[in-house]
This record gives C-alpha cells, structure tokens and sequence, in this order.
C-alpha cells in the first residue's frame, strides 16, 4: 500500500490497494481512510472511510464508519455511519448501516438491517382486534 494525497473526485486518501494487488488476512486502518482497487479475502477495520474502486474486490468483512462501493464486495459488512452503493456498485451479503444509499444501477442482494431501528408500535383498534379474536 502506498501514500496518495488526493483520489480523483478529490477527497483524501491516505492508503491504496493498487489494481494488481492481492490482500489475503486482515487490514487495519485506524481513523485513516482506504482505497480499494485490486482484490481482499479477509477483514478490513476502519474508523474512517472505506472505497471500494470499480476494480476493487472484497470477499470478507468489513468494519468501517464509512463505505462506498463502485466494485463488488461480498460477505459481511458492519457501517456504524453511511454505505453508499454507486452505480457500478454491488453488495451481496449481510449488512449493518447507520444509513444507506443506493444510486440507479447500484445492487444490494442480502439482507440490509439498520442500526438502532425499532419496528415502530402499530394501535390497534379494539373492535377490530375483538372481532378477529371471535373469527
């Protein structure tokens, strides 16, 4: 992994898997930010941002408060804040978001649960309940 300042839509990024690159175990990078351009078969921890490059892989899991898919990852995904699913993006798997958005084209194949979510309490009326019971 090497050094860069600056991706090309010009947020920060402070390492890169390379496009030719195979990571097989586990990647952690503290607060700092990841980009993904060649392939991981593992476990990537992340307190800041995870992208996911339309060249880039991921079988494995992901920990990170931050996710942006423009490649392919698949296994097990935990976002404490946003996954972002672009155009080109796919996810299949199981995940936990804070929040999550699609954009047309993206694809999300799994279950998608969201952190903190309670089903929210239906009244019911009483009459229609009682005449449900007599049934």
């Amino acid at each position: 992994m090497l050094n860069k300042k600056h991706s090309g839509n010009g947020a920060s990024v402070n390492s890169i898997l390379g496009r030719a690159s195979l990571w097989k175990g586990e990647i952690h990078t503290g607060a700092e930010s990841l980009r993904i351009e060649g392939s991981v078969e593992g476990t990537i921890f992340s307190e800041g941002e995870v992208t996911i490059a339309p060249t880039g892989t991921v079988k494995g899991t992901i920990h990170a408060k931050h996710l942006i898919v423009t490649g392919y990852i698949e296994g097990n995904f935990f976002v404490s804040e946003c996954l972002e699913i672009h155009g080109t993006g796919c996810v299949e798997g199981e995940t936990e978001v804070g929040s999550l958005v699609v954009d047309e084209g993206g694809t999300l194949q799994g279950a998608c649960v969201r952190r903190g979510y309670t089903k929210p309490q239906i009244a019911q009326n009483p009459h229609t309940a009682t005449s449900l019971a007599a049934n």
